[in-house]
């Protein structure tokens, strides 16, 4: 399956598929609002030579969209009674008909492969979420997925769930990359999901899940997302976590956070 990546080059940043170079002008953006049929064809008109060495970018655009599903795991349910005062209402939302679902940051925002990410100052409780991050194009179709970092503020939550864009959203709360795997969503089915924390050298957190274990069908996410919506640009929707550290767990600074979801590792320190 074909890796669209985004690297910070000496010429600026430049978008590469299995290591060939895109043209400059390409935009993903205008990738996604073609369909997905129409897609491959693109990238192998617009691919040229080797990619030169550069940093990793996180695989999006400024005007990139990352939006969240949240209690689509058993484990995510009964995480998120236990740390609420109000417990019933992730018992309604794991069973509704309507999932729940949030802005999480705009593309500007998002840190890729190797950047920092960080955990709220007004914060005790602080944890990474290991999530399947669809990439969908403007007609709603899951064109592929990249690994994402959910990084939540449970103990703000948990004081009242209308407090959720306080404990979701902030500087340095969503992480993406290494890349884009372009396929669709029949290869997600069953993705292994592991996640690993690191603290001066030595682990201490890790923990496994797989994709089959999703409550609720990776198309019904999206066509819940766009039904009010439209994304000309195409989305990123983040399909929330089935891993949750143990209630005495919080990441601190310089904690190393390691995601693989199938073949991508998207790996963060927690900075400043």
């Amino acid at each position: 399956m074909p890796l669209l990546t985004k690297l910070q080059t000496a010429r600026g940043p430049r978008w590469a598929i299995d290591g060939r170079l895109l043209a400059e002008d390409f935009q993903l953006g205008r990738l996604l609002n073609l369909p997905a049929a129409d897609m491959w064809n693109c990238l192998d008109s617009a691919a040229g030579g080797e990619a030169p060495r550069g940093t990793p970018l996180a695989p999006v655009e400024t005007t990139s969209e990352v939006w969240a599903a949240g209690v689509t795991y058993l484990r995510s349910r009964v995480a998120r009674e236990a740390e609420s005062t109000v417990k019933d209402v992730y018992a309604k939302v794991y069973e509704a008909e309507r999932p729940e679902l949030f802005f999480k940051a705009p593309g500007w925002r998002v840190a890729g492969h190797g950047m920092p990410i960080r955990i709220r100052r007004d914060s005790r409780w602080n944890v990474p979420e290991p999530e399947l991050t669809l990439v969908v194009n403007a007609r709603g179709e899951i064109v592929g997925f990249c690994a994402g970092n959910d990084v939540s503020s449970r103990d703000i939550e948990g004081a009242n769930p209308l407090y959720l864009p306080q404990a979701k959203v902030y500087n340095g709360s969503c992480a993406l990359g290494p890349g884009i795997i372009l396929c669709g969503a029949e290869n997600l089915r069953d993705l292994p999901i592991d996640l690993v924390v690191q603290r001066a050298g030595q682990s201490v957190f890790s923990g496994a899940t797989r994709t089959a274990q999703l409550k609720r069908p990776l198309q019904e996410l999206v066509d819940y997302l766009r039904l009010e919506l439209d994304f000309p640009h195409g989305v990123f929707l983040m399909t929330g976590t089935g891993i949750v550290p143990p209630d005495d767990f919080s990441l601190v600074l310089g904690d190393r956070v390691r995601i693989t979801i199938g073949e991508l590792t998207l790996e963060n320190e927690v900075g400043p």
